[in-house]
C-alpha cells in the first residue's frame, strides 16, 4: 500500500534523526524542515521512475541545499530508488552516500550539492535544454532561505524570467533559520515573494507542513504559462521535535541516544 504524504513525512523523519544520531551527524533541523515539502513532491507530484532512474522524459529534481543529505536519500530509499538498507551506509568512509547529496552512485539525484547557490543555474540550463528541444519534463529545485543570500540564485532568477522557462519551479524552504542566526538578522530577505514577483516570477506562499495545501500548490503548475514558478514553503526549523523547533542549536547539534528516543517518541509510529 502507498504511503499517504503525511506518512512518508514521518516515516523520513525517523530515518534521518536515526542517521544523524548514529553518525554523529549534522543538519537535522533542516532535514526536519523540509520533510513534507519532500513528501509531497515524490508520492504525489514529480514524474520519477525508481526502477528507471535513467528514464528520459523524467522530472529533474535538483536538491540545491545539500546538506539536507539525510532526508533526501530517506525519501528516495522509500521511494524505492534503492534499498532501505542501503541508508546504513549514510556518512561512513568508504560507501555512497556522504553527508552532502551525491549523484555518484545513488540513484535518483540528479546533482550532487552542498556549496550552495549553484543548484539552481545548473536548473535554469536543465529548463532552456528541455525548452529549446521540446521535451515535456519539468525542473524542480530546492532551495534553503539562507541560500538566497548568494548573488548566483538572483543572476539565474533574472535568466530563468528571460528565456521564460515555465518548465521551472523552485521551493524554498523557508524556515528562517541558517547557520548562524535568523534569517532577518543575517541578511533580510523580506518581502520575499515580491522580490521573486519583481524579477518576473509567478510567487505563491504556503504552509510548508500542510501537505495538502502543498500537494494544491504544486498540482497548478506552472502557476502562469510563459513564466517559472516559485513557491515559497513556510516551515519550521526542526518540525516535529518539540526541543528542535525554531532553535538555531539544531542547524549543526546532533541528538544524543536519549534525545533521539524522545524526538522519535514525539512524532510518532511509522506504522
Amino acid at each position: 500500500m502507498s504511503l499517504t504524504p503525511t506518512e512518508l513525512a514521518r516515516r523520513i523523519r525517523h530515518h534521518a534523526l536515526t542517521l544523524v544520531e548514529k553518525t554523529r551527524s549534522s543538519h537535522i533541523g533542516s532535514c526536519l524542515s523540509s520533510a513534507d515539502i519532500l513528501a509531497v513532491l515524490y508520492s504525489r507530484i514529480v514524474r520519477v521512475d525508481p526502477k528507471n532512474p535513467a528514464w528520459p522524459d523524467r522530472d529533474r529534481v535538483i536538491i540545491s541545499k545539500g546538506h539536507m543529505a539525510a532526508i533526501v536519500y530517506s525519501v528516495l530509499a522509500e521511494s524505492g530508488f534503492f534499498p532501505v538498507s542501503r541508508l546504513d551506509e549514510y556518512a561512513k568512509n568508504g560507501f555512497t552516500l556522504p553527508a552532502h547529496v551525491t549523484r555518484r552512485g545513488v540513484a535518483g539525484v540528479e546533482m550532487s550539492t552542498g556549496s550552495l547557490g549553484h543548484g539552481l543555474p545548473a536548473a535554469c540550463g536543465a529548463a532552456l535544454w528541455a525548452k529549446r528541444n521540446a521535451k515535456s519534463w519539468r525542473v524542480f529545485v530546492v532551495l534553503s532561505d539562507g541560500e538566497c543570500d548568494e548573488g548566483s540564485n538572483w543572476e539565474a532568477i533574472l535568466f530563468a524570467h528571460h528565456h521564460k522557462l515555465d518548465n521551472l519551479v523552485v521551493i524554498v524552504d523557508y524556515n528562517h533559520i541558517q547557520s548562524l542566526g535568523q534569517t532577518k538578522d543575517v541578511l533580510v530577505l523580506e518581502p520575499f515573494a515580491d522580490k521573486w514577483r519583481s524579477f518576473g516570477w509567478c510567487a505563491a506562499e504556503v504552509d510548508g507542513h500542510d501537505c495538502g495545501r502543498l500537494e494544491t500548490a504544486l498540482a497548478k503548475l506552472p502557476l502562469e504559462a510563459g513564466r517559472p514558478s516559485c513557491i515559497i514553503a513556510d516551515t519550521v526549523k526542526g518540525k516535529g521535535v518539540s526541543f528542535m523547533e525554531n532553535t538555531v542549536l539544531w542547524h549543526y547539534h546532533c541528538p544524543d541516544a536519549d534525545e533521539l528516543q524522545q524526538a522519535l517518541r514525539e512524532l510518532g509510529p511509522t506504522e
